[in-house]
């Protein structure tokens, strides 16, 4: 699914998340339009994955919407949200165990996309040849390697047919040559028209695909937009040296 550039295709408002007595976001604005890449950043304990798990349908906030095209969603579970267009991967990989490379990416498809069989076949095929997961389709999911995990999230994601993909650290635990092997990837879903959303610690090879930044810190949005301007932002230099490195 592709949509007109400019067009808001994910939008909150006003979201505040608790988690009993501790506050992990407070008032957080966010949206994205079709086509448009963006790269979340912040320190550890910002409340960025809280945030794409909001987005998603993973948790409920506590208080503010979520809008999908316009539609409130706020009250979707995910499974609905991902037949709308929203589809995320994981920090950590967590494939089907016993079933092969390709029963996972036609599960997806089947059931995450809401395809027919036939339907669901021939995307899976789609989504592992531009993941580069082709010649392992028959392998155990739980037999691979790291990199090859992550290509298998990323092709999960890819083939329930989404608008807009959000990413969450996906960069993790790779090699530069093996991060830089993603990006490529990512960089063609950008160029067929998917908006990204892409939490990653990694901040040199997220301004490969990124236009756009936005950096949390303490469950508020500090910062929001030219890649360049964030960087320099006194506001984002602060809140790294103050909560870790990048």
């Amino acid at each position: 699914m592709t949509h007109e550039a400019g067009e808001t295709l994910l939008e909150a408002r006003g979201i505040h998340k608790r988690f009993n007595a501790l506050v992990v976001l407070d008032g957080v604005d966010f949206s994205v339009r079709a086509n448009e890449a963006i790269g979340v950043v912040g320190p550890n304990g910002a409340g960025k994955t809280t945030l794409l798990s909001i987005l998603v349908g993973a948790h409920a906030p506590t208080a503010g919407t979520v809008r999908l095209r316009g539609q409130d969603v706020t009250a979707l579970p995910t499974a609905e949200r991902c037949r709308r267009g929203l589809a995320r991967t994981h920090q950590i990989p967590r494939p089907f165990s016993g079933m092969t490379v390709f029963e996972n990416v036609f599960t997806a498809a089947r059931h995450g996309g809401g395809l027919n069989r036939d339907a669901a076949y021939a995307r899976a095929a789609e989504s592992l040849t531009t993941t580069g997961m082709t010649g392992v389709a028959n392998r155990r999911a739980e037999t691979l390697g790291l990199i090859d995990r992550k290509r298998l999230e990323l092709a999960r994601a890819l083939a329930t047919g989404p608008s807009a993909l959000l990413l969450d650290e996906i960069g993790g635990g790779l090699t530069d040559a093996e991060a830089s092997e993603l990006v490529e990837i990512i960089l063609e879903l950008k160029r067929r028209g998917l908006a990204i959303v892409w939490i990653e610690h990694i901040v040199h090879i997220l301004l490969r695909v990124a236009e756009r930044l936005v950096c949390m810190d303490a469950g508020r949005v500090i910062a929001d937009g030219a890649a360049d301007d964030v960087m320099k932002d006194p506001a984002v230099i602060e809140a790294y040296l103050g909560g870790g490195a990048v």
